[in-house]
């Protein structure tokens, strides 16, 4: 290569030069001649945007950063999770039981001084409840108000779900709404007429309750409780008698059975994880009711006065027996409590049908 070749070709590059600087901002002069890429100084620090693993390392906040972590280990994330969602559950909801039994075991008037454990020992208290009070009787009273109203409910709902979950009629969507707005009033909406209508005096119902009237018998809460708990047993019965298949119920129909037998012969059975979940939902929900139990009874035992109208009969005038209502409210627990272990299975089953479709 002569001279004058390397000489033409220089010119040409400052040539080009020139024409490449014509036109183009300052600030992109200044990154066009830097040969690395953009760092200055000519080291480029790849190390600041990628990592070993190839992951962009970003100026991340507290909650992005455990979310990526989240990402790379959710076995670890899920663990935490249920660890912290058990102790939750543990602190709301077993540590009341814990405090009303360090309650229940402290003796009379020493209730004060109780901090992580019973300010003395007296497991006396437990057999004190039903000597101060015929405590038994207001278990049972509401032991058979529940079972009154759970089993109209599911008598009455069962028939209802059928209709709304297998038959085809004029205004079936209407009447479902209405049975939904219904269940959003509140029950104290309902007291006043009832209350009318259960202190009038029906010559019919004379040589049963003497006076002709239903206050202070167990209809007075039946039929309320009843009422109030019926549109939740229908949607749930109405999802779950929907989805049996029409082959089983045309063939108990081929063999001579009604559309009742075929019902209570074929539906229910193969709903009963529906029917135990509105049965057992209903149960407790009438058993710890206390609003027109309080103010349809005069709060004797005798004329069908619940569970809670005994726990506040510890509470006297001059003085409130805290040991005695802790432990008449343990007590009160133990039938639910046993109801619920039995039929847990029944009760998920029931809750978590249709969640997952097979």
């Amino acid at each position: 290569m002569t001279d004058d070749t390397m000489s033409h070709d220089d010119t040409a590059d400052d040539n080009g030069d020139d024409r490449l600087d014509d036109g183009v901002p300052e600030h992109w002069k200044h990154v066009q001649r830097l040969a690395d890429g953009g760092q200055p100084g000519g080291q480029a620090d790849h190390g600041a945007v990628f990592d070993d693993d190839g992951d962009v390392e970003l100026d991340r906040g507290p909650i992005e950063r455990w979310a990526a972590n989240a990402i790379k280990n959710p076995e670890r994330t899920y663990r935490a999770m249920f660890y912290t969602a058990t102790i939750f559950f543990l602190f709301t909801t077993l540590f009341p039981f814990y405090w009303l039994l360090m309650v229940a075991l402290t003796p009379e008037g020493q209730q004060q001084d109780i901090i992580l454990t019973p300010n003395g020992f007296n497991p006396g208290a437990f057999i004190e409840v039903f000597q101060v009070l015929p405590f038994h009787w207001y278990m049972f009273n509401s032991f058979v108000i529940a079972t009154a109203s759970t089993i109209i409910v599911l008598v009455v709902g069962s028939l209802a779900g059928y209709a709304f979950g297998r038959l085809q009629f004029p205004g079936k969507i209407p009447l479902m709404l209405l049975v939904l707005v219904i269940s959003f009033f509140p029950p104290a909406a309902f007291f006043i007429p009832l209350n009318d209508l259960f202190n009038t005096s029906f010559f019919a119902l004379e040589p049963i309750t003497g006076d002709g009237t239903l206050y202070n018998t167990p209809g007075a809460m039946v039929l309320p409780l009843s009422a109030i708990f019926m549109p939740l047993a229908i949607f749930i019965l109405t999802t779950f008698y929907s989805q049996i298949p029409d082959g089983l119920e045309d063939a108990a129909r081929v063999e001579g059975t009604t559309r009742l037998g075929a019902l209570f012969r074929v539906i229910i059975p193969l709903s009963a994880p529906g029917v135990a979940t509105a049965g057992v939902l209903t149960f407790i929900a009438v058993y710890n009711e206390f609003f027109f139990s309080f103010l349809m009874t005069d709060g004797q035992p005798e004329n069908w006065a619940p569970i809670l109208e005994g726990i506040l009969g510890y509470q006297g005038q001059y003085e409130v027996m805290y040991h005695l209502m802790a432990a008449s409210s343990i007590i009160g627990v133990i039938p639910v409590a046993i109801l619920v272990i039995v039929a847990q299975e029944k009760i998920v089953s029931g809750l978590t049908a249709g969640a997952l479709k097979e």
